[in-house]
């Protein structure tokens, strides 16, 4: 409801006014009424009516002195004027103090609606207005965090804001950042940040972040001065203040152990910390963002959970190295002699070569580890050893996944020594012997509660190396041929009529005769019953 106060010094008029009109229909209460300026004022100020419909002329203070007050001190108070007296030049006081009407005695209630319809629309409208404001002032407020973000990561690109709008908008966001002061950034890499994404659903995800920015601004916040943020997945960036005391570096690098030491503690991640030069603008943040983030990348060479400076950022001696034939011919011959101890000798070469020559760094790197998966893959063919293509597709892809370049050795490392180990079966016939015995195995023990890893036991490999064989030389797993083995049993249990199913289920290992069904059928196409039938 909108409030009104009626100020007329006519008694008779001020009670039809507030008797005679239905105020209600419009959405109005009428909340006050006075018979001179004065006397409105006090009640004005008192009820805070959203409209005052008030008389020109009036004893002691009239209608336009007190509408004048009123438009001072309450701008958006609706004033309409009522008068006997045709009156021009209090009409066009009216006009001035913006009034929104003005009409004339005796009041014509048709009229009188007209007018009020008029101010409570624009009452509506400005109500409308006003939450409007709020409401994005609110949502602008919630969105300040990041605004804030948004910002900070604009500072460390390439910034093209001018000088005046960039102070503006520090202004804005309530920033502490001068546009002439000492600076350094620090990139924060989460290692092994794909495995850890992979282990965290998207809501841990998103709370790991919140986690890492909170510990990380406390700390900064204690220690130095700054912001920090994430960049992008797996990265966080934090804008420091120096200042130009002696021990400020010191006091960087304890800051970021404490960073470091931090996250393992309390979120049990490993951390590698790039630290950028110093900088004397706000606007060269960029080029100490990249001094950052170059270091860290010195993680591929140097190693994780460290802390790397650009002192650490050696320059390449002796040109590019390059993988080159003499090396693939060497590695090709240890290959296919099977000779484990010179395949590790020569990655040792590789390796050692690839991390004192940094050129092409991370890139390089593993374009030679895809190139020696693939000379091992073309070696197994030449053998005659099929491969399996799920296993090579995810190998290549765990390449791009490996953080250092000890890592990706040791990757590759591990399946060149499998190759080799493939070769030496396939000559020596021992894959031929695992794979028969592991046949007759299953064939005699198919009723017990089998599981594969009893089964690798009994062969002496691991349970994944024997699963992987058996893949590679009959083109089935052992489950499936297990699978096998038990269905034709109970095909054979089924033709005596006398052997009820349950038993038949339990005789050929399976527990569930629900379950034995459903695997019977998915193999025979029909059900237990239905097979009896079929072959009596």
């Amino acid at each position: 409801m909108y409030k009104l106060v009626i100020v007329d010094d006519e008694p008779t008029v001020r009670y039809g006014l507030c008797h005679y009109v239905d105020w209600a229909a419009y959405g109005i209460e009428v909340v006050g009424e006075a018979d001179d300026g004065d006397n409105g004022l006090d009640v004005v100020e008192r009820e805070m009516p959203d409209i005052v419909l008030t008389d020109v002329r009036m004893p002691a203070m009239d209608g336009i002195q007190m509408s004048n007050l009123l438009s001072e001190r309450f701008p958006h108070m609706k004033i309409v004027f009522i008068s006997g007296h045709d009156d021009a030049e209090y009409l066009k006081s009216a006009l001035r103090v913006k009034a929104v009407d003005y009409m004339f005695k005796p009041v014509n209630l048709a009229e009188l609606g007209h007018v009020i319809e008029k101010v409570v629309s624009q009452l509506d409208a400005e109500r409308e207005e006003r939450r409007l404001i709020s409401e994005m002032q609110y949502k602008l407020t919630q969105s300040m965090p990041l605004l804030r973000e948004k910002f900070l990561m604009g500072l460390i690109r390439e910034n093209l804001l001018s000088p005046a709008r960039m102070q503006d908008r520090i202004e804005f966001l309530g920033l502490n950042l001068p546009m002439e002061g000492a600076y350094m950034v620090i990139a924060i890499r989460i290692d092994n940040a794909s495995e850890v994404a992979q282990t965290r659903s998207e809501r841990d995800q998103q709370l790991l972040a919140y986690s890492v920015v909170n510990i990380v601004q406390e700390l900064i916040d204690r220690e130095i001065g700054g912001y920090v943020f994430e960049h992008q997945l797996g990265e966080f960036v934090g804008i420091l203040r120096m200042t130009e005391e002696e021990d400020q570096e010191n006091q960087l690098f304890k800051l970021a152990e404490e960073v470091r030491d931090s996250l393992h503690r309390y979120l049990k991640i490993s951390v590698t910390i790039g630290v950028g030069e110093r900088t004397k603008l706000l606007s060269a943040l960029p080029n100490s963002y990249t001094q950052a983030r170059e270091a860290a990348d010195q993680r591929w060479f140097l190693g994780k959970n460290q802390i790397i400076s650009m002192d650490n950022l050696e320059h390449d001696e002796g040109g590019a190295y390059r993988y080159d034939p003499s090396q693939n011919e060497r590695m090709s011959s240890s290959l296919k002699a099977a000779d484990t101890a010179k395949v590790d000798e020569e990655l040792q070469a590789i390796y050692q070569a690839l991390l004192r020559n940094r050129t092409d760094g991370i890139a390089y790197g593993r374009n030679v580890s895809l190139q020696l998966i693939l000379l091992a893959n073309r070696i197994l063919l030449e053998v005659g050893i099929r491969n399996n293509e799920s296993r090579e597709t995810g190998l290549m892809s765990k390449v791009f996944e490996q953080e250092t370049l000890e890592e990706l050795r040791m990757l590759v490392a591990a399946y060149l020594n499998d190759v080799c180990h493939r070769i030496g079966e396939k000559r020596s016939g021992k894959a031929n012997n695992v794979i028969e015995r592991t046949r007759h195995l299953i064939e005699q023990r198919y009723a017990e509660n089998l599981q594969v890893g009893d089964l690798a036991g009994e062969v002496f490999l691991s349970t994944t190396y024997l699963c992987l064989l058996f893949k590679q030389e009959t083109g089935e797993t052992i489950n499936e041929y297990m699978t096998k083995v038990r269905i034709e049993k109970a095909k054979e249990m089924l033709k005596d009529p006398g052997t009820k199913f349950y038993e038949v289920c339990y005789a050929v290992g399976y527990s569930d005769p629900s379950y034995f069904s459903k695997i019977f059928k998915k193999y025979t196409g029909y059900t237990p019953s239905t097979f009896r039938e079929q072959v009596m």
